[in-house]
């Protein structure tokens, strides 16, 4: 009998990063995809600041106040023949300079400021565009 591999569980936090009319997406020419910014929650750690983190860490924008909480889904997929399961937590986030000064982004990062309907098509995965549509429904 064979046994099935333990599904890998974790919860993952991130934002949907908005400038007026644009959003912050993040361009992974290595895999080819588009994604928003997002990670793992560390220990002890609350979703919101996990999600500023992250973003921070990601995408090299830092000065960000998170202005809604977007909700939660759970997200299951096969990565490296593992079964995942993540539950993400969003936030609508907002710069609080202008013009938005940024540091160093993470290499694998491309941040990219695309417009709400662009960044809906250019994200890679059904479950962040979703985000993008809950954060253009707080405007």
């Amino acid at each position: 009998m064979k046994l099935e591999p333990a599904v890998v569980r974790y919860v993952a936090a991130g934002g949907v990063v908005v400038d007026q009319d644009r959003v912050l997406v993040l361009g992974r020419p290595s895999r080819n995809e588009v994604r928003l910014p997002k990670g793992h929650v560390e220990s002890g750690e609350t979703l919101e600041s996990a999600a500023l983190r992250e973003v921070c860490e990601e995408s090299g924008y830092c000065d960000l106040v998170v202005t809604h909480d977007l909700g939660s889904q759970e997200v299951e997929f096969t990565h490296k023949r593992r079964r995942i399961a993540r539950s993400e937590r969003y936030f609508r986030m907002a710069l609080t300079k202008s013009p938005p000064l940024i540091t160093r982004a993470e290499r694998q990062f491309e941040p990219t400021w695309l417009s709400w309907i662009e960044a809906e098509v250019a994200l890679s995965f059904e479950p962040e565009r979703e985000w993008v549509r809950r954060a253009r429904c707080m405007t």
